[in-house]
């Protein structure tokens, strides 16, 4: 696969790309097709706000690899679902939940789940969680009866 566009991406918010074979540091990936697949099914912009969201966003850097963007992706796509102001017209709210959020941690409970469901999906749905309890109806006023409340 040309991965040229996803290269550029990546040098825009200063991402190195690096061969598979080498364990990528901080803002370092070697997921460059990810990028390009990203950028082939929703556009360059959108690879462009998920690079953006995990490049500029605290200790995110070191969560470039193919499960995160994915994961990140879908979260976009189910934001601009269900909270469209934010990743249209509070970006930096956006920007704010990303940096708040352990991130990396998420991840790591995501490979308890190797070969039961896809990492990508349930590291989504653990972000689209925290993004609902932020931004969602029960925001201002939490369900008393949460277990998770507190």
């Amino acid at each position: 696969m040309n991965t040229a566009r996803a290269v550029e991406l990546c040098k825009e918010f200063n991402i190195t790309v690096v061969p598979a074979n080498v364990a990528p540091k901080g803002g370092q990936t070697r997921a460059p097709n990810t990028i390009e697949r990203i950028i082939k099914r929703h556009g360059e912009a959108r690879a462009r706000f998920v690079l953006g969201t995990l490049a500029d966003t605290a200790n995110n850097r070191v969560c470039l690899d193919e499960t995160v963007m994915w994961a990140v992706n879908d979260l976009v796509t189910a934001a601009e679902k269900n909270f469209p102001e934010i990743v249209n017209n509070n970006v930096e709210s956006w920007y704010s939940f990303f940096d708040s959020m352990p991130l990396g941690v998420l991840q790591f409970w995501c490979l308890d789940l190797e070969g039961v469901v896809s990492k990508r999906h349930a590291l989504a749905a653990m972000m689209y969680e925290r993004l609902k309890r932020k931004f969602g109806p029960l925001s201002m006023q939490p369900d008393l009866l949460d277990d998770r409340r507190g």
